[in-house]
Parts: structure tokens; sequence; C-alpha cells
């Protein structure tokens, strides 16, 4: 087969859906999409650091073994082809990489964290130096998914592995102005002994976040089984909700110290939202306590040290957090909030500044929570809008996603046409 793609333009504009439906209809092979994605990562990667690793042969392997499959076996894999960076803590054996790769995906590389025994999480670092932003280069982008989100926010790859336990997806997802979610607890088995962690997908679009979900998950959202055997299509793309969907809004959930130009960013993101109703804002009171003291304490496990006047009052927050947010969830389908309390930090990391203080309470929760690119602030600043749906319902979440993306497509279509390639990742997009 003749190639098809030119790099950087052709593969970097494919999202996941469209490279697998490539890649099964024979219009492309899983092997020249994951030699485009390698030539891009080796164009562009030495100036932003996400990779740690890289697997040619693995990848050529695997590439191989997915064209043979669509080609002589008649297969229909819902990721066929698509590449996929892998989170550095996690590797080739872990659960959601292998059940992306037999929904088609293939790895190419491992991505950059901040490291074991590091103080602070939202950064990533490489024997070459430190990860950068692409949407400048002067900021962290977050962590501790740091290479993965950087990977994909730059056009390397289409999708990425993350992990979240306090916000680790969420938080690089909002810093690089791409999506990422942490499912419900419990979806999939949680990566540490305190089910605090979760596996997530870091993606451009939010089409190739739901059909990962749904590959990780082995379940379509629409209630049917996912192709984990390579036998049939993810499910249809989620599509705007049916009807605005009643929302909360809180720039501190009663306790972080917001700064404004965040919350203002984010708080327009959401009212653009409901402009284009895919939510109705309701007040409703949010005041959930404080959970840093006991997300700590759930995180050293129920093996540590902590004595039990600490472990007490722990459950004793965690039984207050679950009360309050059933109290929010009664009047609302969904709770919005910035996802930082405050802009991307520099790479000499975010001082006192508590990056997790808007994240972490979902994590004692369970309940599944979203980033979405929200915006600049007025200093050009990259900003998150997260949102929160009740145990179970990535759909809503996902449903909301769709009618963002829908809506930041219209308004690109009415501007004038931009070059086809990702900016140049020491200048902020306009």
């Amino acid at each position: 087969m003749s190639s098809a793609l030119s790099v950087p333009g052709d593969y970097a504009a494919l999202s996941a859906c469209e490279i697998a439906a490539a890649v099964n209809a024979g219009r492309l092979s899983a092997r020249e999409v994951a030699t485009a994605a390698l030539q891009r990562i080796a164009r562009d990667d030495a100036g932003l650091r996400a990779f740690t690793a890289l697997w040619p042969r693995q990848a050529a392997e695997h590439a191989e073994l997915i064209d043979r499959r669509i080609r002589e076996e008649g297969v229909r894999l819902p990721l066929a082809g698509v590449p996929l960076a892998v989170k550095g803590t996690e590797g080739l054996e872990s659960l959601q990489t292998t059940r992306l790769m037999a929904a088609g995906c293939v790895p190419v590389g491992a991505t950059s964290t901040p490291g074991r025994g590091t103080r602070w999480q939202t950064w990533g670092t490489t024997a070459r130096g430190l990860t950068l932003n692409p949407l400048g280069r002067q900021w962290s982008p977050g962590g501790s998914s740091a290479g993965s989100a950087v990977a994909v926010a730059a056009g390397m790859v289409p999708l990425a592995t993350g992990s979240d336990g306090a916000g680790s997806v969420r938080i690089p997802a909002a810093w690089c102005g791409i999506v990422g979610l942490k499912p419900t607890n419990g979806l999939v088995p949680a990566r540490d002994r305190a089910g605090l962690n979760i596996a997530g997908p870091l993606a451009r679009h939010v089409q190739d976040a739901a059909a990962y979900l749904a590959a990780l998950s082995g379940t379509a959202l629409s209630g049917g089984t996912a192709a984990l055997s390579g036998t049939a299509i993810s499910a249809p793309p989620p599509s705007a909700p049916a009807r605005p969907l009643r929302t909360a809004w809180s720039s501190t959930l009663g306790f972080a110290a917001t700064d404004p130009a965040v919350a203002t960013t984010a708080r327009a993101r959401l009212e653009a939202l409901s402009r284009a109703r895919a939510v109705d804002v309701v007040e409703v009171p949010v005041c959930l306590p404080d959970p840093a003291g006991c997300w700590q304490t759930l995180r050293r496990g129920p093996n540590s040290a902590a004595g039990a006047p600490e472990r007490a009052a722990a459950a004793r927050t965690k039984a207050a957090l679950g009360a309050a947010l059933d109290g929010v969830f009664a009047g609302a389908d969904l709770l919005a909030t910035p996802t930082t309390p405050h802009a991307p930090h520099g790479h000499d990391g975010p001082g006192d500044t508590l990056s997790v203080a808007l994240t972490w309470a979902f994590n004692i929760s369970g309940h599944p929570a979203i980033s979405l690119p929200a915006g600049r602030t007025p200093a050009g600043e990259p900003v998150g809008l997260q949102l929160v749906a009740r145990h179970g319902r990535e759909a809503d979440l996902l449903a909301v996603a769709a009618a963002a993306e829908a809506a930041t497509e219209g308004a690109r279509a009415a501007r004038p046409r931009q070059s086809a390639g990702f900016p140049a990742p020491d200048r902020p997009e306009a």
C-alpha cells in the first residue's frame, strides 16, 4: 500500500475514530499510521520532551498484526491502528494498555511523569529535561500524566493513557487545552490500594475519549458491549444532550482560593454552553468539606501508620462529602467548577498553591469528572472547565463535551482558515 499520509499535516489532522475507520476500511494501514506517528514524534518531541522511551519495533509488530487480522480475518476493531502514548508509570502490561491494544491501539512510546518521591505532581521530567507545555513553553503542562497530555495536545498521538488519583488526568488536560476524563471509581479496577487512582483518557476529540472509555470498560455507553474481541465497531459517538442538563456552579466548592481570572474564564465557558442549550445553570448551594486531610489519610492506605483518630476524622469527612454531593445532585444533573484554582505555574513549581484543590474531592467520592478546554485568561493562560456527574453518568459528561466541541468547531469554521499544522510549541494559540 502506498503511503497516504504526510507528516505533519494529514496525520495530525485525523482523530482516533477517523484513523480507525480508515484502517478498518483498508484506506490506511496500521503500519503506515504508526510510522507517521513516530515521524511526528521525531520532529516535535525534541522541543517538548513528552516521551521517555519510544517503541518502534513493538509498534511495527503490533501494527502488522492488526493489518493482518483486518485483511485475512475480516475483523473490525473500534480503535484499529490508533497510535497510543502510554503513561510512563504503566507500561505495556497495564490493564488499560492491554485493553486498548485489544481494541486495536498501537502503543508507540512511554510518556513523562514527575517521578517517584517528588513533593508535587503537576509537572513531568525526562532524561533530556523537563516536559514543556505546547501552549507556552514557560508553563508546566500539569501532571502527573504530563507527557501524555503534551503528546496529545501537540498532535503526536490522538490518544494517551492517563491515571487520576487526585486530578492527574484533569489538570494536565486543562493546562494543555484538551479533554481529560476521570471515570466513576470502580468502573475499572483502581490503580492503588486506596481506590482513589482511576485510569482515564487524554484526547483532543470527545468521540475519541468515548471510544477509549468503551474499550477500557468493556461496555459501550449505550448499554451494548464494546468490541474487545475485535468483532464490532464501538458505540455511536456522543451527541449533545436531548435537553439542557441542570448544572450547579461553584468556583471554590466552599473552600478553595480560586484566582478570579480563572473563575471568570471557566464561568464564561459554562455560559456559552448554556446559550448552546447544553446546560441550564441552576442555583444550588455548593459547600463541600475541604478534602485535603481526608485524601492524605486515605492515600496512605488501611495499613499505614495513621492513628485511629486520624482514620476516624477521614471517615467523617468522606461521609460529609458524600452527603453534600448528594444534596447538590438532588437539584442538579452536573456540577461545574474550574478544573484548577489557578493558571499553569512555571517550571519552578506551584509553591504554596494547591493545584488539586478542585479535583481530588471527586477521587474520594468516586464521581466521574471531565475537564474541557475553557479558553484563556486575559493574560493568555489556558483554563479548564470541570464537569462532575452522578456516579455512572459518564454519558452526561460526554454529551455536554460533544456540545462544547461542536460549538468550538462552529466558531472556528466562521473564522478564516489557519494552516493545518499544530501551533508552534512556544507560541500560545490565539
